[in-house]
Parts: C-alpha cells; structure tokens; sequence
C-alpha cells in the first residue's frame, strides 16, 4: 500500500528542525575559539625563554648630541680711511687776470717793480673770436682744480676768486704764495697767439737775481713742477704742444713778475691759444675744462708726494 504523502509545508518545516540544532552547534564551536583566554595568544607571540635568551637585543640608538651653536663672530671693524693724500698741504691757484680788469684801465696800467724791469699792473687778457675771456676761462678751472684738490686733502687759496673788482697785480699774485705759507703755486692762462698756432705750454722762472728779485730757491723745484705739469696736463686733456712757441711745451722766462718775486715754486701754464678756432673750442668746453683742472691737480699731487 502507498504511503500517505507528505504535504510540502510539514517537509519544510521538518528541514529546518534538522538544520537548526546543527547551527546552533556551529555557532557554539566558533564562539568557543573565538573567546580563547588571551594568554594563549600571547603565547603564541612572545618567544621562549630560550629564544629570549639566545637572541641578542638591539642596543637602543643613541640620539645625535646637538651640536653647540657656533659663537658669533665678533663683526669685522671697518678699516681705516686713508689719510687724504694732500692732507697738510697748502697750494696757491692764480686765476690770470680778472673779468673785470676791462673797467678799470687805470689801476691796471699802472707800473709795479718786478725785480729787473717793471712792468703792467695788469692786463685784460684775451680772449676767443666768440669772445669768451681769458679771465672768465682762467677762474673757472682754477675752481674745478681747486675743488679737486680740496677733496684730495689740500689747503686750497685763490688769489682772486671773483670777488674783487680788477687785478690784483703781478707783485701781489707773486706774495700770494708766501702769505699762505703755501708749499706750490700755479697761474692759470690761456693765449693769445698766432690763429694759425695750437697747443699748450708751461712757463717756468729764469733765475732772477735783481732788485727786490730774488727766486734762486725755486728756480729748481718749479723746473721739476713744469715738467710734471707738461705731463699730466697733455694726459689729461690730449692738447698738444704748443707749435708756435716754446719747445716741446717748455719756455722759461725772466719777464713774468709773478715768477721772478715768488718765494714759493711756482709755474705758469698756458693751456691752449685761445684765438686758434680749434683750442678755442675746446676751451670753451666745460667738459675740456674739467680735464684740463684734473691734468692741473694730477701734476700738483705729483709734485708734493713724490718729492
């Protein structure tokens, strides 16, 4: 006889009686593992003591030692300046006649002694074709020099600095140098000579032994200043020597005032012929003129440190 058949909800249900006391059991073996005492873990993970034993320790890593900061350095003191190189020395600049001797004819045409003749107070100087004056040429270098050379630590005097109305005269411009107790002198000019003629040149005392004229003393020393000034004033400005006159831009005269009654080394420099259109336009330059007072303060410094 066929069994009776099972409905298909009494199979279910008895399939999950059967399944659930196995999962239940499962459950129950995991939580055991899972709940383990934490000493066999630890077990697991620590060595044996004869692990321990046999195995050496790393030595702790020393930290760096930190390096002692550097002292600072004491600062360096600032050097010393050099002394200026002039510094103690007085010059004399004699500036060539006066812008305003035009005004005053008679107090320049006066006759002074200068030691073996006598001549002029003073003269108008010349002057360019454009009628730029010896006198205004003459003061202004003479300025440039004078700031040149006050930088470099001299004692500068200019005879007249445009603050007098005519002259003074040669007698006068000679004394200048022994009133400031001056170590040199120099006059300052510009030519007049021939158009066709160029060129610069340096005129140093003759040996004047006459009257109230005595330069013996400084007849040497302004020899060596002359030749010191044909130097640097050509490097300085690149002016030739004088084609007209003098030689190879030398001349010494017994004629000049300023020279023969000078108690000090003194020397004239013409710098250019100011009626020749070529040095006319350089003398009116301000930029030539500013070479031609470096050329003047070069020779100057040379002559009072090398002596």
């Amino acid at each position: 006889m066929t069994p009776p058949r099972r409905s298909a909800l009494l199979r279910a249900t008895t399939v999950v009686a059967a399944v659930v006391p196995l999962c239940t059991a499962g459950w129950l073996g995991w939580r055991a593992i899972d709940d383990a005492p934490a000493a066999t873990a630890t077990a697991v993970a620590s060595p044996t003591a004869t692990e321990a034993q046999t195995t050496p320790l790393t030595p702790p890593v020393a930290a760096a030692p930190t390096a002692a900061a550097a002292p600072t350095p004491a600062p360096t003191p600032a050097p010393t300046p050099a002394a200026p190189t002039l510094a103690g020395r007085t010059i004399v600049l004699d500036p060539g006649h006066n812008p305003g001797n035009f005004q005053h004819p008679s107090e320049i045409n006066r006759q002074v002694d200068i030691g073996n003749s006598r001549k002029e107070c003073d003269t108008t100087g010349t002057e360019t074709n454009a009628g730029y004056t010896e006198a205004e040429y003459a003061l202004d270098v003479s300025r440039r020099a004078r700031e040149i050379l006050a930088a470099r630590g001299a004692t500068v005097v200019l005879v007249q600095d445009g603050d007098r109305p005519w002259g003074p005269c040669i007698d006068e411009r000679a004394r200048a140098g022994a009133v400031a107790h001056a170590d040199v002198a120099l006059s300052v000019h510009g030519d007049g000579g021939p158009a066709s003629g160029s060129g610069f040149h340096v005129i140093m005392p003759a040996k004047v032994v006459a009257g109230k004229a005595d330069n013996s003393a400084i007849v040497e020393p302004s020899h060596r200043l002359g030749l010191l000034l044909r130097e640097h004033f050509h490097a300085a400005t690149g002016e030739p020597y004088a084609d007209y006159t003098a030689s190879e831009g030398l001349d010494t005269r017994s004629d000049l005032g300023g020279l023969n009654l000078s108690s000090v080394p003194k020397v004239f420099i013409e710098c250019g012929n100011m009626r020749n259109s070529t040095d006319a336009k350089r003398m009116t330059d301000p930029q030539w003129r500013q070479q031609a007072a470096l050329g003047i303060a070069d020779a100057l410094t040379a002559y009072l440190t090398t002596r």
